[in-house]
């Protein structure tokens, strides 16, 4: 997590004993700070952008597309930041 940067807001819209959803709300260069999911998870872009990618490998970019969902095992260990100049948003389902 760095100091100069605004955290991104999560929100969490449904917690019961099947699914976590959370809304997640990155304002321009915010991040998520270092975190491993431990649960399978689905992302659904709530708007067309590209997020930046820090992982124990190095940096990447990932370019997502509203309503085009995807799916990751947990065990993935990264700090997403917002690589846009406009408010990135995006659903997450952890499946419990």
């Amino acid at each position: 997590m760095s100091a100069s940067r605004p955290q991104a807001q999560p929100t969490v819209q449904i917690d019961n004993d099947r699914v976590v959803v959370t809304e997640w709300r990155f304002p321009p260069g915010a991040e998520t700070g270092w975190h491993a999911h431990d649960r399978d998870y689905v992302v659904v872009p709530q708007a067309t952008g590209k997020l930046e990618l820090e992982t124990l490998d190095g940096h990447t970019f990932s370019t997502l597309e509203t309503g085009v969902s995807y799916y990751r095992d947990k065990g993935v260990e990264h700090n997403v930041v917002n690589a846009n100049d406009f408010e990135f948003v995006f659903i997450e389902i952890e499946l419990k």
